[in-house]
């Protein structure tokens, strides 16, 4: 159970900075395809956590 949590954390955090960069510094024309939808930036950012955190 504990080998996951650094995973999940990173998934969470990660998902949460998409976000705020999206909501802060995103994309407004449309233009850009990850930061013009909260929901792939929240989504991108969250498997850059992912990998950010995953060791074996």
């Amino acid at each position: 159970m504990m080998k996951f949590i650094v995973p999940v954390s990173g998934v969470l955090i990660g998902g949460a900075a998409g976000y705020l960069y999206y909501r802060f510094v995103g994309c407004s024309s449309g233009g850009c395809p990850i930061t013009s939808n909260p929901w792939i930036s929240t989504i991108y950012g969250a498997a850059m956590g992912f990998l950010a955190t995953w060791v074996k």
